[in-house]
């Protein structure tokens, strides 16, 4: 398993990486084979010149047909003591998971970093769900943005990683060897006959044969070698944008199709995100006092939501699982609560093994998963926070964050101690869940039952998904 600690800024991070659907096409060519499929629904914001470089047409019928028919084989109306869990094939169907990306990932808000990766201005962090490749960043003057992470020319994935950036170079039709310096002053510059704006002199010196170059408010600021281009508007190859917002200590990112990027207030977007769980939160110290400490990533051999069910089972694996874990948890305490979207599992803490183990977990652990991939686990000084990310239908990466309180910021035994322990459970957790995925594969396995006093939440999970894929 790879594991990477705290992020450091990597100003020159420009790597060539996987490009995503071209925008090159134009009205007088067929559109690669790749864009006849199905397209996400964001891809409906992108500016106009865009919108006829893409086949609308959906999938053929019968593969349509088959992922939507796979949904109503689990009943969300059913009561949990007599329901029946979702069929495998939710678990193991190609078909199914491209519906949940257009359904499920690419509708509402979710959550892709913490606020202390776009702390100052030019700061940015890149990521990619499912097939969207986004940057958030900073610009000039503090004002948070978000984008598609990809250049408008010929599709190539722009930036990588997180650290500081003047301005974001397509790395495909550039050298970029030499230092990047500043873009300040670009758009004050005389216009070229492109309509692109003239850099300054010293924007030019720093730079090595820079290519399609972008500003951090997204406009696209330098095109190499276009002389002689045709219904060519630049304030049309901008960067496409995509709708950012903070709650608490957390960036968020909405890719619905029919939102406009707009700054939103901490609370609106609380209250579409959370709901009425969003004062519990609040309560319970999921806020941003804490400091970060580092992320590990973990790449684990099963379906996105084996995962998540693994994480809504009230505890149940629990104390044969996870030993130690269970030795500082009074399990006949544990609870769970469901809100619209939200379900907070809460345990209160025995003394544990030492007083190390008190030291961490403090008097009472809360275990919040917010639909569909996110998971706060708020404890003591501590909390870790769990993105799960879809990378195939049987393969996913979780996303591991971990903040403490500022007193303990240069505890260097403490951390690493809760660290430790919490690395144990993830390697326990990923055996468990690549044992189920192959289960679910198995052809002796079709449907389940819930443990109807500890399994609440994760029919809360399925029954929210079921209402997503049905719509």
């Amino acid at each position: 398993m790879a594991t990477m600690m705290m992020p450091m800024p990597r100003p020159l991070c420009f790597h060539l990486s996987e490009t995503v659907v071209s925008t090159r096409s134009t009205d007088k060519h067929q559109p690669p084979r790749s864009c006849t499929q199905k397209q996400p629904r964001f891809l409906s914001q992108t500016a106009n010149s865009c919108k006829s470089n893409h086949s609308s047409s959906p999938p053929q019928s019968t593969t349509l047909d088959q992922a939507r028919s796979l949904v109503d084989d689990f009943n969300p109306k059913i009561p949990i003591e007599q329901a029946l869990t979702p069929p495998t094939s939710w678990y193991t169907d190609p078909t199914f998971f491209s519906l949940e990306l257009d359904r499920v990932f690419y509708r509402g808000w979710q959550a892709v970093g913490y606020t202390d990766q776009v702390k100052e201005a030019r700061d940015y962090f890149t990521g990619r769900l499912a097939n969207v490749e986004y940057v958030v960043c900073r610009d000039d003057n503090g004002k948070l943005q978000a984008f598609h992470n990809v250049c408008r020319h010929h599709a190539s994935v722009l930036a990588s990683g997180c650290g500081k950036r003047s301005c974001f170079v397509c790395p495909y039709h550039s050298d970029s060897a030499m230092p990047i310096g500043s873009m300040r002053g670009a758009t004050k510059g005389k216009v070229n006959k492109t309509g692109l704006p003239t850099l300054p002199t010293e924007a030019r010196v720093v730079w090595f044969d820079p290519g399609w170059t972008y500003g951090l408010e997204g406009k696209l600021l330098k095109a190499t070698r276009i002389t002689g281009i045709q219904n060519f508007n630049v304030d049309e190859f901008g960067l496409l944008p995509l709708e950012v917002a903070i709650w608490g200590p957390f960036v968020l990112l909405n890719l619905e199709r029919d939102t406009v990027p707009q700054q939103e207030s901490q609370n609106l977007v609380g209250d579409q995100w959370l709901g009425s769980s969003m004062g519990v939160l609040n309560a319970n110290g999921v806020d941003s006092s804490l400091n970060f400490v580092c992320r590990r990533e973990y790449t684990i051999e099963c379906n996105w939501k084996v995962f998540c069910d693994n994480y809504l089972d009230g505890g149940y694996h629990v104390p044969y699982a996870h030993k130690g874990l269970a030795s500082g948890l009074t399990l006949e305490s544990y609870s769970t609560t469901m809100y619209e979207k939200v379900s907070i599992q809460r345990c209160d803490v025995g003394q544990g093994e030492t007083q190390e183990d008190f030291d961490r977990l403090g008097s009472k652990a809360l275990y919040a998963f917010i639909y569909p991939n996110f998971m706060i686990n708020r404890y003591g000084p501590w909390m870790d926070t769990n993105l799960v990310l879809p990378l195939g239908h049987r393969k996913c990466q979780v996303i591991f964050d971990y903040f403490v309180d500022a007193s303990l910021t240069d505890d260097d035994a403490f951390i690493e101690s809760s660290l430790k322990e919490s690395e144990k459970v993830q390697m326990e957790d990923i055996v468990l869940c690549e044992a189920v995925q192959r289960g679910l594969e198995s052809p002796a396995y079709c449907t389940g039952r819930y443990a109807p006093t500890v399994e609440k939440a994760m029919h809360h999970f399925h029954c929210l998904l079921h209402e997503n894929l049905a719509s």
